[in-house]
């Protein structure tokens, strides 16, 4: 199961382990039974302090239970957690071993706290980038607390659990056997629903920060360069972000980042929060702004209102909130959101094998989603607004070449149908004959470009016709001494690379912006 070179990299990692573990196993006669059982033993065999045990009694099989040797202590696995999931199994055997986390000790102590029993089920597939935060999380809280449990279920190994319950999208969370959560969570905001009073503790801390020289808005790679640019520069930097890496958590392979030629949206966006960690920046994750007032007067103080009802106030703003999917606004999309429509192939894709799908967009994301499906699901049908498809001529091509997948152009999707449980069917126009078709599908994956999260600043800000920040040449907003960057302003091309050459300039207007002031005290005076 591990060639030669993971299992050197594994070893290393094992020699942490504390406390001697032991690997329950609970396997049947199946091929994914002895291919587990492989893998265990594989591990075992790298450490003194890991021991394999047979003959468990889990109903699910396969999978294993890793139990800190004498304790209660333990998280399971269902399934084989090899692709995305493999980081989770390793930092699994580390902490059930002993070895400490680094999670905040603040979130640390919140976790330990929680008064009930918390029983977790979290599903996942394993070309799903999003899970390993899920699953990584939960099986953290589980080390830190006795009173939660948690298991790590591969859908593709468990169909018919997955059809009972309906789970149509991963990562999927079950509380004490009721869903809980669907897509990306952290452990701060899987305690931030377990424990209501979180929320109005954070925003008592953040109302009584002091005011920021630089306040960016946003934590994806142009909020994280205009943040390191502030730090540098020793100015007081703050960034209050909704989920830190922004829209680069959800991107698979990127391989055109100058200077590094392969890494994934999760890699690089923990890459950005460490490279952040690294300098004096007062980091407020999942916090959403909800409303910002700019200052009266030159050299004042801009106002940042956040959804808990904190306020955060700055002498300059960088607005880096990003873009999100953009969604079809037909009837049906939100009733059956996750119940058959999505909006991440690579994560949802193995969920509907041999399932009809439909993917609505001929961009590159679009023919580059259909052609991935094609190897999975039994049909794709690819629907395409224009009269042509966009994507590049190399993806075209390749999707030509496919069999099973069918493209129509010149057609509006218009609704989306299902029988309340999940989607069974969607209906286009085609505009050449003005004429209504219905389609007979299990999915739909959504991919039509992104839209600018700027809403809350339409009586803020300048915003162009299609909802982006208005700037100049510097960065500079329509309100003197607020900045915007990355993919929620008017910059074309809506790149990694270009974002985070944006953010970096962006800060650097607003310390010139701050440095050509008149001093705090005339201000105050003039005031």
């Amino acid at each position: 199961m591990l060639d030669a070179n993971l299992q050197t990299q594994l070893k290393g990692y094992l020699a942490n382990i504390r406390q001697p573990i032991e690997l329950v196993a609970s396997a049947d006669d199946s091929a994914k039974s002895r291919d587990m059982l492989a893998l265990l033993d594989e591990i075992a065999a790298l450490s003194p302090d890991v021991d394999v045990v047979r003959g468990g009694d889990d109903q699910r099989r396969p999978s294993f239970l890793i139990r800190r040797k004498g304790t209660d202590i333990g998280v399971r696995f269902a399934g084989i957690p090899m692709g995305h999931e493999f980081t989770s199994l390793v930092l699994a055997l580390l902490q059930v071993g002993g070895h400490p986390s680094k999670l905040a000790q603040d979130v640390i102590a919140q976790v330990q706290a929680l008064d009930g029993d918390y029983a977790f089920e979290s599903y996942f597939s394993l070309t799903c980038q999003n899970c390993p935060d899920v699953v990584q999380a939960l099986n953290l809280m589980s080390v830190l607390n006795p009173r939660i449990s948690h298991v790590a279920i591969e859908g593709g190994a468990f169909q018919d659990e997955v059809d009972a319950r309906q789970i149509m999208s991963v990562p999927a969370i079950f509380l004490n056997g009721e869903p809980f959560g669907q897509g990306r969570m952290n452990v701060e905001q899987i305690v931030a629903k377990l424990d209501t009073g979180s929320s109005a503790r954070a925003a008592e801390k953040i109302a009584g920060k002091d005011p920021f020289d630089v306040l960016v808005i946003g934590g994806g790679p142009a909020g994280a360069s205009a943040a390191i640019y502030a730090a540098r520069k020793g100015i007081r930097t703050g960034i209050a972000a909704e989920r830190f890496g922004g829209q680069v958590l959800d991107t698979m392979a990127i391989e055109n980042f100058i200077s590094v030629k392969h890494t994934e949206g999760p890699q690089l966006a923990n890459a950005l929060e460490q490279h952040v960690a690294d300098y004096d920046v007062d980091v407020m994750n999942l916090q959403k702004a909800t409303r910002l007032t700019p200052a009266k007067r030159a050299g004042g103080l801009h106002e940042v209102a956040l959804e808990n009802g904190a306020t955060l106030k700055a002498r300059t703003v960088i607005l880096s909130t990003g873009a999100r999917w953009r969604q079809m606004n037909v009837p049906g999309e939100d009733t059956y959101r996750n119940k058959g429509v999505t909006y991440c192939p690579h994560c949802d894709g193995p969920l509907f094998k041999g399932k009809r799908v439909a993917v609505i967009g001929g961009g590159n994301s679009g023919v580059e989603a259909a052609i991935d499906l094609a190897g999975i699901v039994a049909h794709v049908t690819l629907i395409e607004f224009d009269s042509d498809l966009r994507a590049d001529a190399v993806l075209q091509r390749k999707l030509g070449s496919l069999p099973n997948v069918k493209v129509i152009t010149s057609a509006l999707t218009t609704e989306v149908r299902g029988n309340g449980e999940k989607v069974t069917s969607l209906t286009y126009k085609d505009r050449n004959h003005d004429t209504v078709h219905e389609v007979e599908l299990e999915g739909i994956f959504v991919q039509i470009g992104l839209v600018p999260n700027t809403e809350w600043l339409k009586d803020s800000v300048a915003l162009s016709n299609r909802g982006e920040i208005e700037i100049d040449h510097r960065g500079e907003t329509s309100q003197p001494g607020i900045f915007a960057a990355g993919d929620c302003t008017t910059v074309p091309y809506k790149q990694i690379v270009i974002a985070v050459g944006e953010g970096s300039k962006a800060c650097l207007s607003a310390f010139d912006y701050l440095i050509r002031l008149a001093p705090e005290d005339e201000l105050a005076e003039a005031a």
